[in-house]
């Protein structure tokens, strides 16, 4: 739970107050590689903070091959947050890729103290944010640059993750095939 504390100070600083009512919320549950967080077709009523392990945001198109949204390494919040926000069924899932550590909590009990906690309500808020800029910056480097480049970024973004999951799961959250994945390993200009 000191974890969880030390997260989301380093975001924004939150009182005594709203730390003593937040951490009464969270629960510790264990996630193991291959559950799921939340499922597509689903409301989404949960949050969680990951402090442990690798989850993957991933859809699966018309074809059903599976694409990787995002990846979440510890420490991050999860959860569906669009589904959540509009309370519509959910079109992302999110899987364990490894096994994971998670403190749980119900969505509505945190909206619940946005009225008596402004500090949480600014935290909320900011996190939402920087998750729109990580998407836009993501969804440009997808539009404007080379696989070879992107890759390059992804590695910097990502130092360990290449240790812990499979080389499919990358090359999809790239946008590539497994064997142009290989090739750019393989290359080393």
């Amino acid at each position: 739970m000191d974890e969880l504390y030390k997260y989301l100070n380093k975001i924004t600083p939150i009182s005594n107050k709203t730390w003593t009512l937040l951490k009464d919320i969270f629960v510790q549950k264990e996630l193991k590689k291959l559950d799921y967080f939340s499922k597509v077709d689903k409301v989404a009523t949960k949050i969680a903070f990951l402090q442990e392990g690798v989850v993957r945001s991933f859809y699966t198109n018309i074809e059903g091959r599976e694409l990787n949204k995002n990846f979440f390494v510890a420490p991050a919040l999860i959860g569906a947050y669009s589904s959540l926000i509009t309370q519509t069924t959910n079109s992302l899932a999110q899987q364990a890729l490894t096994d994971c550590l998670i403190w749980e909590a119900e969505y509505a009990n945190i909206k619940q103290l946005y009225d008596i906690c402004p500090d949480l309500e600014r935290l909320g808020r900011l996190i939402a944010e920087n998750y729109f800029v990580e998407k836009e910056i993501r969804e440009l480097n997808l539009l404007n640059l080379e696989a070879k480049e992107y890759y390059k970024i992804f590695k910097k973004q990502y130092p360990s993750l290449e240790q812990q999951i499979s080389q499919f799961h990358i090359a999809s959250f790239l946008g590539i095939t497994p064997t142009q994945l290989s090739r750019i390993r393989a290359d080393k200009s």
